[in-house]
């Protein structure tokens, strides 16, 4: 009896491994390579341990569920990502890069997998427990970064970051867990682990950690996101009383803090470097030129890195909608935008239900941090990447409060326990 209880309790752990897993062997080096090597650089250690990691996780979900038909019909948000995964998936067959592509592809296909089984077969507690052991996570990075700080770029020296994450991601890291924190922190919240005292410290040393990484488009994306979250997590009555301690604190830290905003926005950048947001907008002017060459299909998968490397010597799109427009071309950014859409909606709509309102508005903060970040980076619509991960891992959460009705469940602080089902959205 006691083995087989063990064995139970190591089969729950799979919804919190797996993601964490893939997010870490994405995103973790120990090492740090050009720019260029990204698109033609050799298979080391730290690559084939990624790629290794990416293959772990299918064939696990395969000895455990094996390959058949899901058991319940798949959320609208379900099919929406399928859908972009498969065409961004197929435009492999005409991208210029098609080596470095086919493992991109073959690693979004696998996220999209993890992302189906979570959908179909995880609970709401097993979502919980990964959300704690990915702010835990984030914050031993924290104290990583602090304790054995690693040789940065020139153009990062003054900017936190921990391992060779670079400060962008790290930014995308602290927001997404700090949002998380946050989710656990408000009255009537999700299910807390922790005692009180351990997130509230939680969150200032993710907040400090994130205003330290110098990254603007995460800390805009996290200011959004709060707002978002905080704005429908606790009703009409709630959005009254944010709206009347938000707009008189900023009014007070515009005026006790101006000079400090000033100056994490500019980062003693020169005009020149400000009005075209780091050489971003000549950058956007190149991707405008790939588009119109090939402007319903796109480039292919991954091509916007090596395009943009080959001309002006920059990875990326560094925007998520001018990136997904080069590489997906008319067509998947239409299937991007319409799967956001579809998303925030019903994460919108499920703010409704009484039961399940923190989790719809948690995950409505989580889209609106990504994408106000997307502005400014462009790894959402990419693949093996925490900001692309995160994206399947809302769209399997969202399905999960979507699917079937909700049962009672005390909350801390909030002694309601009503039943409530999706159709009393309408």
């Amino acid at each position: 009896m006691n083995r087989a209880r063990h064995r139970r309790a190591r089969a729950a752990w799979w919804p919190t491994l797996i993601p964490i897993g893939l997010i870490l062997a994405s995103e973790y080096k120990f090492r740090s390579r050009g720019i260029g090597e990204a698109i033609g650089g050799g298979i080391d250690a730290t690559i084939a341990i990624e790629i290794g990691s990416y293959g772990l996780a299918v064939l696990y979900l395969y000895r455990r569920f094996g390959i058949r038909p899901p058991r319940r019909v798949p959320s609208p948000v379900l099919l929406l990502a399928w859908l972009f995964v498969f065409y961004m998936a197929m435009s492999v067959l005409w991208t210029p890069f098609p080596q470095f592509a086919a493992v991109r592809a073959a690693q979004l296909l696998v996220t999209a997998a993890v992302c189906q089984v979570l959908a179909t077969r995880a609970e709401r507690e097993d979502l919980y427990r990964m959300a704690h052991v990915f702010i835990g996570v984030v914050v031993v990075s924290v104290g990583i970064g602090v304790a054995l700080p690693l040789p940065r770029t020139p153009n990062t020296q003054d900017r936190f970051n921990w391992l060779y994450v670079h400060p962008v991601t790290a930014g995308i890291f602290l927001g997404i867990a700090l949002l998380l924190a946050l989710s656990f922190v408000l009255p009537g919240g999700l299910p807390r682990r922790w005692r009180l005292p351990v997130y509230l410290v939680v969150i200032v040393v993710l907040g400090t950690a994130l205003v330290a990484t110098g990254t603007r488009g995460a800390a805009a994306g996290c200011l959004a996101g709060v707002a978002m979250f905080l704005l429908t997590a606790r009703g009409a009555r709630g959005r009254a009383e944010f709206l009347l301690m938000a707009i008189p604190g900023a009014v007070v830290a515009v005026l006790a803090f101006g000079d400090w905003l000033i100056d994490f926005a500019t980062r003693g950048e020169s005009v020149q470097r400000l009005e075209t947001l780091n050489s971003r907008t000549d950058l956007w002017s190149f991707a405008f030129d790939a588009v119109s060459e090939k402007p319903i299909f796109g480039n292919g998968m991954s091509a916007a890195r090596g395009l943009f490397l080959e001309s002006i010597g920059l990875g990326g799109g560094h925007n998520v909608f001018v990136n997904i427009l080069v590489e997906g071309g008319i067509v998947g950014t239409a299937l991007f935008c319409l799967l956001c859409f579809v998303t925030m909606t019903i994460q919108l709509a499920l703010t409704r239900v009484r039961a399940i309102r923190t989790d719809a508005a948690l995950l409505l903060g989580l889209m609106t941090f990504l994408l106000v970040d997307g502005l400014t980076a462009d790894m959402m619509a990419g693949a093996a990447n925490v900001a692309s991960i995160w994206l399947f891992l809302i769209v399997a959460w969202t399905s999960v409060i979507f699917r079937k009705p909700v049962g009672p469940e005390v909350r801390h602080g909030d002694d309601r326990t009503p039943v409530a089902t999706v159709s009393e959205i309408s």
